[in-house]
């Protein structure tokens, strides 16, 4: 999996030892993503850095790697990820006169850069199949290329200087360069406090994500973004039945493929039908007994209490799927003092870089990560199915389907008055105008979403439900692939993600909103497609979302924080940016389990997470 990063400035020589120092700080930010080995290398102009975790040819994957034979000028690359299809595009690579030093897919993809890339990188990530973040150095033109998988699976972000740029697989690799400020604007709190993907706004100022299906050219004359993959419309023809035999086709396919490793393998199994369908698809198809994981906490199914978002705990289901297909499983039962120790939530905003204010979610997920390391190196998510089947609920209610603004906003887990400031300072949140700022991006968004042709394009909920499935693929999809990157790769765990498969979403994206729904379910095709696989109570079982701590003991703990925080006064890192009246307020109203205490906690957790940041991170606030 790995963590790269690097920096390029045409006005030195990296290589010099004067440069050493801020390249191994920058390198050693990566260490929880590479555990394994570590590797620098600088000459010139360009500098890269790489920290591996070692999951294909152990011995022989190492990087830095540099192609350098044949009188061509030098290629120099850090990959982070696996390429899926490596194997194929090897024996094309061969068939062309290559000759391989390793077994890895890294040098798989740095000679298609020799072998197809020299006019055009976009030509070389095109034929990739995977999850991908790297940097490719050109010795003979003197210019990096950074690529970044279809769809944003693998972090990237980047930073332009006077000179060139910084990057790296997470910010605070381009944060420990001292040419990089840890400044946050307006425009960086804005996107710190919205649930949306933007790309052009890493909430540090000046910095950027690599979008998802982009490569970004580094030269002497500048920086620029070229797209080399997008949603579009595929003119969908197949019937109900084909487009069910497909789904399965091609998830056949992505199993067996996203299977591979040199290291143990694991499935997350939560129970429902996504993440069940995978651990069948696994254990079909890998010798031996596949072993499954689950996150539960102390007395949850004993003392669950139904609310809209979840229905019926996981654990029944997950151990009826267990017993069905036959895994080694084992749940991993958290507490609430676990969740709640203020090292690990210190852990889990360091590894997200952000205040995620999710509290618990982020938490209980780094501790079943922490766990699931101990015995695997690789895990098999069902993470984006929802996404690319149509599972929310928000997809099939009339008034979320209807709302004008992103539908996870207007739906039932995050519905609030986003004009209202809740705990932070009203003339700060008029300043921030975070409604404003959700409105362009929204707006942005639906500007992009590709034209619906054929039959259905004269049906307006078609077109309608197409716009839904655009925002949330390209808009709410990311910040949850960031956070299973995030949680996983802070202890040096790698999760594939099968649903994420470019040429399932591609399939699935191009057709109908009524094949989706034809049996007048939600995720309609991946339940059929997999029904075979599965006890029949799973196959018809209800979505419910990733579970959440209902032991009241959590929020005590969270107001018992939150008002030591405040207790602090003007000294706590969070002072400029909340209502300290209001924060009190909050904490005499008490907890319970009301319609609202979701979005409740979630305001407690924001005010933990934002103090803790701003804290660590020495955040300079520019407002």
């Amino acid at each position: 999996m790995c963590g790269i990063c690097g920096w390029i400035d045409y006005r030195h020589d990296l290589g010099a030892d004067e440069h050493a120092r801020t390249l191994a700080a920058m390198n050693e930010t990566m260490s929880c993503r590479g555990p394994d080995q570590q590797g620098v290398w600088a000459q010139g102009p360009a500098a890269l850095c790489h920290r591996r975790l070692a999951v294909i040819d152990i011995e022989g994957g190492r990087q830095p790697m540099t192609l350098d034979e044949g009188g061509a000028p030098a290629l120099h690359m850090v990959y982070s990820g696996e390429t899926y299809n490596f194997r194929e595009l090897r024996e094309q690579l061969a068939a062309a006169g290559h000759r391989f030093r390793t077994s890895s897919d890294t040098e798989v993809v740095l000679r298609a850069h020799r072998e197809w890339g020299a006019k055009d990188p976009r030509d070389v990530a095109r034929r990739l199949n995977g999850m991908f973040a790297y940097a490719l150095w050109d010795s003979g033109t003197n210019e990096l290329v950074l690529v970044r998988d279809r769809l944003g699976i693998k972090p990237l972000y980047y930073y332009p200087t006077p000179h060139g740029v910084l990057f790296g697989s997470e910010p605070k690799a381009i944060l420990a360069n001292p040419e990089a400020e840890r400044v946050v604007d307006a425009e960086g709190l804005r996107r710190a406090l919205a649930f949306v993907s933007d790309m052009s706004n890493a909430v540090f100022r000046g910095m950027r994500e690599v979008p998802p299906g982009c490569v970004v050219r580094v030269s002497r004359d500048g920086v620029r973004e070229e797209r080399y993959w997008e949603l579009t419309d595929t003119g969908h023809t197949d019937d109900v039945d084909t487009t069910v035999h497909h789904v399965r086709e091609l998830l056949e396919d992505t199993a067996l493929r996203q299977l591979y490793a040199d290291v143990p393998l694991c499935t997350l199994l939560s129970g429902g039908l996504d993440s069940s369908a995978l651990t069948a698809l696994a254990a079909k198809h890998v010798d031996g007994t596949v072993r499954s994981f689950a996150v539960d906490f102390v007395g949850y199914a004993d003392n669950f209490v139904a609310d809209d978002a979840r229905g019926t705990p996981d654990s029944p289901y997950v151990h009826e799927v267990a017993e069905y297909v036959g895994t080694a499983h084992r749940d991993i039962v958290l507490r609430t003092e676990d969740m709640m120790d203020p090292a690990v939530r210190r852990a889990t905003v360091h590894a997200r870089d952000l205040p995620a204010g999710i509290g618990d979610m982020d938490s209980s997920l780094y501790l079943l990560f922490s766990a699931i390391r101990k015995e695997s190196t690789v895990a098999l998510s069902g993470e984006s199915a929802d996404e690319v089947f149509g599972g929310y609920r928000d997809f099939h209610d009339p008034e979320t389907v209807a709302a004008d603004t992103f539908p996870w906003l207007a739906g039932r887990m995050m519905n609030a008055d986003q004009s209202d400031p809740g705990l932070f300072d009203r003339a700060l949140w008029d300043k921030l105008d975070v409604p404003g700022y959700l409105d362009d991006q929204y707006r942005t968004a639906l500007a992009e979403v590709p034209e619906l042709t054929g039959p259905a394009a004269d049906d307006p909920h078609e077109r309608r439900m197409r716009e839904i499935c655009y925002l949330y693929l390209t808009r709410w999809l990311p910040v949850l692939l960031d956070r299973k990157d995030r949680m996983s790769m802070a202890v040096g765990l790698e999760v594939r993600v099968p649903f994420c498969d470019h040429r399932l979403v591609e399939y699935v994206f191009g057709t109908p909103w009524a094949h989706k729904t034809f049996d007048g379910r939600e995720k309609s095709l991946l339940r059929h497609a997999t029904k075979d696989l599965l006890p029949e109570s799973v196959v018809q079982r209800v979505k419910s979302p990733y579970p959440s701590t209902q032991d009241d003991s959590y929020e005590k703990s969270l107001r018992d924080q939150v008002a030591e925080i405040v207790g602090q006064g003007d000294d706590a890192p969070v002072a400029p940016l909340v209502d300290r009246a209001a924060v009190q307020r909050r904490l005499d109203e008490g907890g319970g389990h009301e319609a609202n205490s979701m979005g409740r906690r979630m305001q407690l957790e924001r005010i933990i997470d934002l103090n803790t940041w701003i804290g660590d991170y020495d955040v300079q606030l520019s407002l």
